[in-house]
């Protein structure tokens, strides 16, 4: 189980992409949990960041690098000799991938060819868990949600770039580290899909919680892109204790969790951008409200569901938090943060309780 220490204690880990959002909170996960951590990344991408703002640094060996630099990546997982690898570095958003395609192509699909070329050379690496997004898949805009079988696809180049690297991630594992030689290389490597993740410390521009809490805390208008769209929401602990149990699993059953796998919210916490909205701004208070952004927009898909069937059945996983204690999780953290309470331990306490859930 991910809520205890004794697999993870001592376990040498890296984690790409820890300055990151979702890597940021993976590794004071890690730290909690007793994992000796080594991480590589740029610098923060934003100021503020979870990173300064919950000082996770403070709990690991921190090599700041670029993904798209293979060498580097592979002198820093060769100096760290890991056991188990999560690779979360990459461009992370849809609209700045209209702007930068080739960077977007570049982090996210050659990242993760120099992240597995990397594991390749180095022999202490038993599991890897690559984590691309629910929208490596083909959208058809259809109601029922996506199986890990379903085609790849993308629309625009982040979704495309998350696609491609769905399929680098089967070209390596077929090619390289085939499940039929297990035991001659020793080495699981899966791949995690999930949705759109809230949580505190997210303060990246072109999120819709992030564009909220950045309007209402200082007192400006919400203006909304998409109000209809519809997003499978989920705090970032969901995704992150699924990522956890997987690597676990890859470690002790190798071959038979190495494959893609879906982690999403419940049915019910699939919900229009303008649900997410009011609810904010209703929690916030203070007069806080939004309204629609009446501009040009990029195209972005309208309608998009993970079936997280195989992570429930196969790893005994299940979201935790519904969507209203999400939001309330991920309000709180930002309302300690303004309040200048000490965010390491604000992060810590909400990952404790988290865990302490059935």
């Amino acid at each position: 189980m991910v809520n205890s220490s004794e697999f993870w204690r001592g376990r040498k880990v890296f984690v790409t992409g820890h300055t990151g959002f979702k890597g940021g909170w993976l590794s004071l996960w890690l730290q909690n949990l007793g994992a000796q951590l080594d991480g590589y990344a740029l610098q923060a991408p934003t100021n503020p960041s979870l990173f300064e703002a919950a000082a996770v640094e403070r709990g690991m060996r921190s090599t700041i690098g670029d993904i798209r630099d293979g060498e580097a990546l592979t002198h820093a997982v060769a100096t760290a000799q890991p056991e188990i690898v999560f690779h979360l570095a990459a461009q992370p958003l849809v609209r700045y991938s209209y702007a930068q395609p080739v960077e977007t192509f570049a982090s996210n699909v050659m990242g993760t060819v120099h992240l597995l070329e990397a594991v390749r050379r180095t022999p202490s690496v038993r599991a890897v868990v690559i984590v691309t997004s629910d929208k490596c898949y083909e959208n058809q805009e259809w109601p029922w949600g996506y199986r890990e079988i379903d085609p790849m696809g993308g629309y625009d180049p982040y979704s495309s770039s998350k696609g491609c690297a769905e399929l680098v991630v089967a070209a390596y594992r077929n090619s390289y580290f085939p499940l039929d030689r297990y035991s001659e290389h020793q080495v699981a490597v899966a791949s995690a899909r999930a949705g759109n993740v809230i949580g505190g410390g997210d303060w990246a521009e072109d999120r819709l919680v992030p564009d909220i809490l950045r309007a209402v805390s200082s007192g400006a208008a919400v203006r909304i892109r998409n109000p209809r769209a519809i997003r499978p929401w989920q705090h970032v602990l969901e995704p992150l204790s699924g990522y956890l149990s997987l690597a676990q699993r890859l470690w002790e059953k190798g071959p038979s969790f190495a494959s893609a796998w879906n982690f999403g919210p419940s049915e019910d916490d699939a919900k229009p951008v303008s649900w997410i909205a009011d609810h904010i701004t209703h929690q916030w208070g203070d007069g806080a409200g939004w309204e629609t952004d009446g501009g040009e927009q990029v195209h972005e898909a309208h309608y998009l569901r993970l079936d997280c069937s195989k992570a429930r059945t196969e790893l005994g996983w299940h979201p935790r938090w519904g969507l209203g204690k999400a939001l309330g999780q991920t309000i709180a953290w930002h309302k300690a943060f303004l309040s200048a309470d000490d965010m390491r331990i604000v992060s810590l306490e909400q990952i404790h309780h988290y865990q302490e859930l059935p």
